[in-house]
């Protein structure tokens, strides 16, 4: 299946995405330090397999293929992620050169390949020790942060023009911090919102840091999702109303507006702003990244829940990998897209959909994978870009999550999001029938803007 493009995706620029953590292994290797995801999945019982991240994909030894299938796309820019832990093993003091060596070649092995490296400086992978220390909970992080991205600007920023700052902040607070389902696996409930604050802070110390060493772009990734009421009824809409504000507007407002949404919905918990935070986490970003996977369905909570709102199965969609907890609804994205276009008007800069895939069942060895329900999510979500582009949102990029299949957090190897199968026992990469279908959509549509011009 390879619809011609629609005149509303000419001129989209195309990605797939990767992250260090879940593609690099080499966990001891070239001085790298440990981080909370390196404690995670050494822990038994936190990763569903039992499974580690070591080698996985074994991207680290492994780089010029997978920057061959990156060119092999055709893809306008690649999104992987620097490990924090391998630049500066302990989160503080000198940078490590041996991991600084790796990405500076990484860089140049893009650019050879006429890829765009799009790096991101923080997908998850927070060293022990500030964890240690109180983590996203404790200002200092935040500044910690900006000193990490200091020395990888310094680094890499005559190659590299385009940054993420960020990777999904709201995952980290409200599954890392929240609920305890990933790494750190706390369980503060509201009172992890703190995390939110230093995140965002932590993006705002790091974006003049990064334009100063010669960056074009910087924004940020955050993973937002569509938000709907079970039914029209005041208690569902009051619900569904909370949890936008929990998942999207806490996150997207101090950058877009200035400001926080109002909580009191959640007991108006303080949130540890000093003076000139706001106008720092509000420095205008180049872009905003839209991380989208699926639809949320909310309802009233049940009587004597300390949540204001229960998150419900979606019904009437198909499902991933993921089952119910993962639905099916490209037309969620157009309404995101164009909903933040509504909402936010001229505060918003350009948007990416900086991640959006989805995970099948798949064999763990083959010659082919014929992944049709995978080709059938893209095309819907390609699509619904193209309706929101239509309808006055300006999105710019699209980006395929992900590049290859990976170490997917707490499920492991159970999880296979890859446009390129990896045999996790011989490290072998076979492209699936997405990744060839994804490469004649960039194709074709490239040749539909040449025809334009």
């Amino acid at each position: 299946m390879t619809p011609a493009p629609s005149a509303n995706l000419r001129s989209l620029r195309f990605s797939a995405a990767t992250a260090a953590f879940q593609i690099e292994g080499a966990r001891t290797e070239g001085g790298r330090g440990r981080s909370i995801w390196d404690d995670w999945a050494d822990s038994p019982g936190n990763v569903i397999d039992g499974s580690t991240a070591d080698p996985g994909p074994d991207s680290y030894h492994r780089s010029r293929e997978d920057v061959a299938l990156a060119a092999g796309l055709g893809l306008d820019r690649y999104r992987f992620s620097i490990s924090w832990v391998r630049v500066q093993p302990d989160g503080r003091g000198e940078p490590n050169p041996v991991g600084l060596d790796y990405y500076s070649r990484l860089v140049d092995q893009l650019l050879e390949a006429g890829v765009t490296p799009f790096p991101t400086l923080y997908h998850w992978d927070l060293p022990t020790g500030l964890e240690a220390a109180g983590g996203w909970l404790d200002r200092d992080t935040a500044h910690r942060f900006a000193d990490y991205a200091g020395l990888v600007a310094a680094r890499l920023g005559d190659r590299v023009k385009q940054w993420y700052t960020l990777n999904e902040p709201a995952m980290t607070t409200l599954q890392g911090y929240a609920i305890g389902a990933l790494a750190p696996g706390r369980f503060l409930l509201f009172d992890a919102l703190p995390t939110v604050h230093h995140q965002l802070l932590a993006h705002g110390l790091a974006m003049p840091l990064l334009r100063d060493a010669g960056a074009e772009a910087v924004g940020l990734a955050n993973n937002h999702t569509q938000v709907l009421p079970r039914s029209g009824s005041t208690a569902d809409a009051a619900a569904a109303a909370a949890y936008d504000v929990l998942h999207n507007r806490m996150f997207a407002e101090p950058i877009l507006l200035g400001e926080y949404p109002d909580l009191s919905a959640f007991g108006g918990p303080d949130l540890p702003i000093a003076d000139g935070d706001l106008e720092l986490i509000a420095t205008r970003p180049d872009f905003y990244g839209v991380n989208f996977y699926n639809p949320t369905t909310v309802g009233a909570p049940p009587q004597g829940s300390p949540i204001p709102f229960e998150i419900l199965p979606t019904p009437g969609v198909p499902v991933t990998g993921f089952g119910e907890e993962w639905p099916i609804m490209p037309a969620a994205l157009t309404s995101l897209l164009t909903g933040f276009t509504d909402r936010y008007g001229d505060a918003l800069p350009p948007l990416i959909v900086s991640e959006n895939g989805a995970s099948f069942p798949e064999p763990d060895s083959a010659e082919r994978i014929d992944d049709a329900e995978r080709i059938a999510y893209l095309d819907g979500h390609l699509r619904a870009v193209g309706d929101a582009r239509a309808a006055g949102a300006n999105v710019e990029e699209y980006t395929v999550w992900s590049l290859l299949d990976n170490f997917e957090w707490a499920d492991g190897y159970t999880q296979r999001f890859g446009l390129t199968h990896v045999d996790y026992a011989t490290g072998r990469r076979t492209p699936k029938a997405s990744y060839e279908w994804y490469r004649a959509m960039i194709a074709a549509a490239r040749t539909a803007g040449a025809e334009d011009r």
